[in-house]
């Protein structure tokens, strides 16, 4: 191994030895959480696309979880941006964390992907330019990762919080 190679595995090993702390961190923030709510969960943690990924699950369907999700998730975007300030008071770094709550992120990447895919697919065919509906930033990045691998390009336009993506021509 040259120096170079060594420094390089030694900064990816500082990284993910910091995303799982900042995993560490966010669960037991939620552990907390879910006691004072009296909810039965159990927190998964993970570390996907270079930030920690933390998912709290239950065997018992999940019903009671679904309050955590609240309408169009509105309550776990709260929640994932009050765990992402439990771990920057923590470590004093700013976390780009992603929650998951009874799966309802994973389900709506799913159907974001479709929904890139699609309005890929009438571009390519039309020609002409595809405006989506408003979305979250969330929502916004995977549309985005689903054009580009249609082999398009999008782009997002207007303010927060009716910011929505454009599907454009090759």
């Amino acid at each position: 191994m040259t120096e170079g190679t060594t420094s390089a595995a030694a900064e990816g090993a500082d990284t993910l030895t910091r995303l799982e702390q900042e995993g560490e961190i966010a669960a037991d923030y939620l552990e907390g959480l879910l006691d004072i709510a009296d909810l039965d969960g159990d927190i998964d943690m993970d570390v996907e696309a270079d930030r920690a990924a933390v998912s709290i699950i239950s065997d018992a369907g999940g019903r009671d979880l679904q309050k955590l999700v609240g309408r169009d998730g509105e309550v776990l975007e709260a929640l994932q941006e009050l765990t992402r300030l439990a771990v920057h008071r923590e470590t004093g770094d700013r976390s780009r964390l992603m929650l998951d709550i009874a799966g309802y992120r994973a389900q709506k990447r799913a159907e974001l992907s479709e929904l890139g895919a699609k309005a890929a697919a009438e571009v390519k065919s039309s020609g002409e330019p595809v405006k989506l509906k408003p979305m979250t930033p969330f929502e916004r990045k995977v549309v985005h990762d689903a054009v580009k691998s249609a082999g398009l390009r999008s782009e997002s336009e207007g303010e927060e919080p009716q910011r929505f993506v454009v599907v454009l021509p090759a």
